[in-house]
């Protein structure tokens, strides 16, 4: 594996996001001096805070991310500074994980313990579905097994890298294979299908074209276990940045890195000026090593160009968000609510092919508050609620957010009451105050093409053809984040600050996750 040549001492770190700060947390347990830039006013990056006061009281809203999995990686991160995941942050496993809601008017809850998932497809779907989702836990297991070291969680130099019994053990699992028709052959139920493969919609690729080793993600959120912060997602972003800073790290807010300064194949020192004054004075901070963790947009601007690829860079899908604060308490929804509409392929087909929204949406709903009430007032309720969009690439750019978005925030809303399912009625004339997000805003955040979701995982931007975490033509700097490797989500955004880091310090900050259940 290459690593940083030179002095390593001192390592400038731009971002507090969740790739940012566990890198952080792995070089400060290596012995580096760390520095941390962030633009925002506290940590978290995309998994951001916002406040929605009413005269009853305030509403705590996590932006970003709101399901979380794999909580070993955080652990392993704060264990590098002697810390201990339960000191620093209360997590609560959510059973169900999901209550999935279909068209047919069918409801399957979908619990990570074995047991009590094989009596709940077997009550809701029959015997063969229950044997069906017993052998596609096991292909899930050995999936996670196969990948989580030498695919998800390593660093590549070069493709050639894969080569090798591992790579054919993945193989034969078909994790080369196409996902959707290996999903159908284990499971004879379309509900389950869609359970089980959902998620490879949030990697920016239909369940039917994307590769078979995506089903780590069902595998994550299914066998894994998901879990929720008492004190919501902008928890974890808190809990790692005091761990980085009682462990020596000096965290900046309010930074906008502006410029970096070159010698002799290296960045020497990084400009930054305060977020919320650009015309205030430039700041600079030297640095032996650098850690770019912004989206990759910004951070090809920062270096001065993109690197070269044969094939354009593709991103995924976007989504609407609306976050509604509501005057009265939901108890009969759950935690996390995918509500599945009837149409299926063709979602994809609009969102991805056509760019435009889903006429029939698929919908993912979480009320936080079903696990910590205190992130609103007292006998009142937050929802979040979520629909998959186009980016603002290829057709998907036409759409006017400014104008289309709160037309279709009520159609959502329209569909939600349509559906009828319980605790998730008459939202639109209980919501005391909300808002609203679009792929414009996004964009405006800095994110490519509008999406919050980075590069997508197609077979030409998974693994080591992935934008790498070094850059080329310059010797101590690292990328971290969603758009290098390994990818989108939480885990694989903490394996990247992992694998960061790793190139500074060398392997041994690269160590073995624990393989959950």
């Amino acid at each position: 594996m290459r690593t940083v040549r030179g002095n390593t001492d001192h390592v400038v770190v731009v971002g507090a996001g969740f790739a940012g700060l566990t890198c952080a947390l792995h070089l400060l347990g290596a012995g580096r001096e760390v520095t941390i830039l962030e633009r925002g006013e506290h940590p978290g990056g995309r998994a951001g805070r916002l406040d929605l006061h009413t005269a009853d009281g305030t509403y705590q809203v996590d932006t970003g991310p709101t399901v979380l999995t794999m909580p070993d990686l955080f652990a392993e991160a704060l264990a590098a500074v002697g810390e201990k995941l339960e000191e620093r942050l209360d997590l609560v496993e959510l059973d169900p994980a999901y209550r999935t809601h279909f068209a047919d008017g069918s409801t399957i809850d979908v619990h990570t313990d074995p047991g009590a998932m094989e009596a709940e497809v077997r009550a809701v779907c029959g015997p063969d579905a229950a044997a069906g989702y017993v052998r596609m836990r096991e292909w899930l297991t050995r999936l996670y097994r196969a990948e989580i070291d030498t695919f998800i969680g390593a660093n590549f130099d070069s493709p050639l890298n894969l080569l090798g019994p591992d790579l054919v053990r993945l193989a034969a699992l078909g994790g080369f294979g196409r996902l959707g028709p290996r999903v159908e052959r284990l499971l004879p139920d379309e509900r389950l299908q869609r359970i089980f493969s959902f998620q490879a919609l949030y990697a920016g690729v239909p369940p039917q074209t994307a590769l078979g080793a995506y089903g780590v993600i069902a595998y994550m959120d299914t066998i894994a276990g998901v879990y929720f912060p008492k004190g919501g997602m902008r928890a974890v972003g808190q809990a790692l940045a005091d761990a980085a800073v009682a462990a020596g790290a000096r965290i900046h807010y309010g930074r906008t890195v502006t410029g970096l300064e070159r010698g002799a194949g290296r960045i020497t020192a990084l400009r930054h000026r305060p977020t919320d004054d650009p015309a205030g004075g430039t700041d600079r901070t030297p640095a032996d090593a650098v850690v770019l963790t912004p989206d990759l947009p910004v951070v090809h601007d920062l270096l001065g160009r993109a690197p070269r690829r044969v094939v354009p860079l593709r991103w995924s899908p976007s989504a609407v968000v609306l976050h509604a604060g509501l005057r009265t308490a939901r108890p009969e929804a759950a935690h996390h609510t995918i509500s599945f509409g009837a149409a299926w392929r063709d979602t994809f087909r609009e969102i991805i092919d056509d760019g435009r929204p889903m006429s029939d949406p698929s919908l993912l709903i979480t009320r936080p508050t079903a696990t910590d009430p205190s992130l609103a007032p007292d006998g009142t309720d937050l929802l979040f609620v979520l629909a998959p969009c186009p980016n603002l690439d290829g057709p998907g750019g036409r759409i006017d957010w400014e104008r289309v978005g709160p037309a279709y925030r009520d159609e959502l809303l329209g569909v939600l009451e349509s559906r009828g399912h319980p605790g998730l009625t008459g939202v639109e004339g209980d919501i005391a105050v909300s808002d609203l997000v679009t792929p414009a805003d996004w964009a405006a955040q800095g994110m490519a093409a509008g999406t919050p979701f980075s590069a997508a995982h197609t077979f030409a931007q998974t693994g080591p053809f992935r934008p790498r975490n070094l850059v080329r033509g310059l010797d101590n700097v690292v990328l971290a984040g969603c758009g290098t490797t390994p990818g989108v989500g939480i885990p694989p955004v903490l394996l990247s600050g992992r694998l960061a880091a790793a190139r500074i310090t060398g392997p041994a900050a690269g160590r073995r996750v624990s393989t959950g259940r």
